[in-house]
């Protein structure tokens, strides 16, 4: 035993300093050892489940069917998924979408692209719909006609305009669509005096495509398709009217090319079937645009006696058939018109209509806002 000098007390304390400090370092190198071995696991594991989460493949837009069964839970169905390849996998899944509190699905028969992310399969499943990405929109504003509609698809694809008309006015496709959705696309286009047999029966709408070159046959189906389905919505109104499909969008489609203002609508759409009912003829200007053929910023008088069924001029009742692809606002105006006694009106500078219920009123708002407005 080694006395207590003040020596050994030195060298004691320096032992003790030195033992805390090698005990102090294998603590923190254990520490470190620790937290980088946590942050390993953890961006491991980040990237494991961020992997696991992405798409199965990204260029693969191929549907797959998938069928969900009623009763179905969430380990069957993320293990279904997995299985037919749509997801990396069904541990993963089902662990994100409790997360999300998102797995109320609906049973049913999907669609499912190995392209479609995670975040989309979930919204499809709790909808009972089929979400992707769309490749390419082609917007259809209202108040086209065919040959305007062919322009347009032109824009957006490697289809020419005159490809597009000689689709759509040819007599297989329109036999197609006759059989296809005859309760919209009926009897009633094969008139003798119509220009166009299909004309307005492309609805207006932006129509997402999933592929990158669909055929010009789809994408003029897809186009048909829509108003078919427009169309029979309105089916209780047109029992009511006692109206044919063709008819409302006949009518319709005079709205659309004669309307200035969303409000104006249902009151033309009434001076229209006051005419009608009084025996008048409608008298719209671009009936006889149509008639002509062009696209004139001014209808002339000597543009009146154009001989042509669609010149509702010297022609009652409505053209042979829609002189242009019509939106909502005037298939609703069609059939829920506005309430009046009115049978004339006409548009000052500004595009505003003037309404009034008879001629000497209505020459009154001629020679105020038309003669004055020709005479600036």
């Amino acid at each position: 035993m080694e006395p207590k000098t003040p020596q050994n007390k030195i060298k004691k304390l320096q032992q003790l300093k030195s033992e805390k400090k090698t005990v102090r370092k294998i603590v923190l190198i254990i520490g470190a050892i620790i937290i980088a071995a946590a942050l390993i696991i953890g961006v491991s594991l980040y990237f494991y489940i961020s992997n696991a989460l992405k798409p199965v493949d990204e260029n693969n837009k191929k549907p797959v069917k998938v069928e969900l069964a009623i009763g179905s839970n969430i380990d069957s169905i993320a293990q279904t998924l997995e299985d037919k390849g749509v997801i990396r996998n069904a541990k993963i899944f089902k662990y994100y979408t409790k997360f999300k509190n998102d797995a109320a699905f609906q049973a049913g028969t999907y669609k499912i692209p190995p392209s479609m992310s995670i975040d989309d399969i979930i919204k499809s499943l709790k909808t009972g719909k089929v979400y992707r990405k769309a490749e390419f929109q082609i917007t259809i504003p209202e108040g086209l006609t065919l040959d305007q509609i062919g322009d347009v698809v032109a824009k957006k694809t490697d289809y020419t305009s005159q490809e597009f008309m000689k689709l759509v006015t040819s007599e297989k496709f329109v036999k197609e669509m006759k059989a296809k959705y005859p309760d919209t696309v009926t009897k009633a286009v094969d008139g003798k005096k119509i220009r166009y047999k299909l004309e307005g029966y492309l609805y207006p709408s932006t129509y997402d495509f999933y592929t990158k070159k669909p055929t010009l046959h789809d994408i003029a189906d897809k186009f048909v398709e829509l108003t078919d389905s427009i169309v029979r919505s309105y089916e209780p109104q047109l029992k009511e009217l006692d109206m044919t499909p063709h008819e409302l969008l006949t009518f319709a489609s005079l709205l659309e090319r004669e309307a200035t203002a969303q409000t104006d609508r249902e009151t033309i759409a009434s001076v229209f079937y006051n005419r009608i009912e009084q025996g008048m003829p409608l008298q719209t200007d671009p009936t006889v645009l149509y008639a002509l053929g062009k696209h004139k910023n001014r209808v002339l008088y000597k543009d009146l006696e154009v001989e042509n069924a669609y010149n509702t001029y010297k022609n009652k009742g409505l053209p042979p058939g829609p002189i242009a692809n019509a939106g909502r606002a005037s298939t609703d105006a069609t059939v829920d018109p506005a309430k009046t006694n009115y049978i004339y009106f006409v548009s000052d500078k500004k595009g505003q209509n003037h309404f009034a219920e008879t001629l000497d009123e209505h020459n009154q708002n001629v020679a105020k806002y038309v003669r004055s407005k020709n005479d600036q």
